[in-house]
């Protein structure tokens, strides 16, 4: 590998968490102009087109009358949890703020490992389970002030918190059922296939027509929400062919940071339509915590045979 690649493998790596990073802070523009649905169901059309373009191009577009009939389920099982998981996660938007639900995503690549751990007997090394206290600890200090509020009573905050734990339980839920599809189809190919399948289920209850009351800030948005699915996971695949799987996701592992910053510069820029989060000083150490407990346990991967490496950095680019 040439000295130059990894260097490009690193800043595409970061390209990946700084849009994911921005990605829950458009969203908030969005929230309350748009149903969660429809915004879900425009991001699957556009990247579905993008992505099937791309592939008949190359003369590469999935075959679906070669599955058999338990591949298909397992294709449509897989694109209604990716669409749970989109539309969980943007419902949890409403409650939370931007820095809240780009921490407590963290938790999917966990419930993916332990769910590996349950299904596929895969074992965690030491430094997968040092990810797992410090995500634990880290979640602790992150909502330090919040804990009384979180377990007293069923309010608007602890709703944001468990719209997020069932997007990360979908989300999970969709990546061992993507290890199985991966035997059949390659990673874009499947990629094509969960767009489209999102497109077709969601569309029954999107309202596509309601884009036409959007301002020019909300429509500038939602054209952003979508380009950012297809951008990332542009830069993410590519990332992959330059550098180490496990280094990718380290990297990809910033975006909560880059979402606390993100939203400093939104706060500073449009006052008028973002509020300050006030964290305090805990909760900041806290993230920083979160995002190193996921750094290990991307960086654990190393120690694990290389095939595994690579599924798991696949699994993440859906999970924004």
């Amino acid at each position: 590998m040439s000295a130059r690649r990894p260097v490009a493998g690193f800043f595409l790596s970061l390209l990946t968490a700084l849009m994911w990073g921005a990605l829950p802070v458009a969203f908030v523009v969005l929230i309350g102009a748009m149903d969660t649905i429809t915004i879900t169901w425009y991001r699957f059309t556009l990247a579905a087109i993008v992505v099937f373009v791309f592939l008949w191009r190359r003369g590469k577009l999935p075959a679906l009358r070669t599955y058999n009939s338990k591949v298909k389920l397992v294709l449509f099982l897989a694109a209604a949890a990716l669409a749970a998981n989109f539309v969980f996660y943007l419902s949890s938007l409403s409650y939370l703020n931007p820095e809240s639900a780009q921490v407590l995503i963290q938790m999917a690549p966990f419930i993916l490992m332990f769910g590996s751990i349950f299904f596929y007997k895969e074992r965690l090394c030491w430094l997968e389970w040092i990810g797992v206290a410090l995500l634990l600890g880290g979640f602790s200090l992150f909502f330090n002030d919040r804990l009384a509020q979180i377990f007293s009573s069923l309010n608007d905050y602890s709703i944001g918190i468990l719209l997020m734990v069932l997007a990360s339980v979908t989300w999970g839920t969709y990546g061992l059922l993507q290890k199985t599809l991966l035997k059949s189809m390659d990673s874009i190919q499947l990629t094509s296939l969960m767009y489209l399948g999102g497109v077709i289920l969601l569309l029954p209850f999107a309202s596509p027509a309601t884009v036409l009351s959007l301002n020019g800030l909300q429509f500038g948005a939602l054209l952003f929400c979508s380009l950012n699915l297809v951008l990332a996971y542009g830069a993410f695949t590519e990332a992959l062919f330059l550098w180490d799987a496990a280094k990718v996701s380290a990297v990809i592992t910033l975006a909560p940071l880059l979402t606390i910053v993100s939203m400093m510069l939104a706060v500073h820029w449009w006052p008028s339509v973002f509020s300050d989060s006030e964290l305090n000083t805990l909760a900041y150490l806290g993230a920083l915590l979160v995002v190193a407990g996921s750094m290990l346990a991307a960086l654990g991967h190393n120690l694990q045979k290389k095939p595994r490496q690579r599924d798991l950095a696949q699994d993440r680019f859906v999970s924004e």
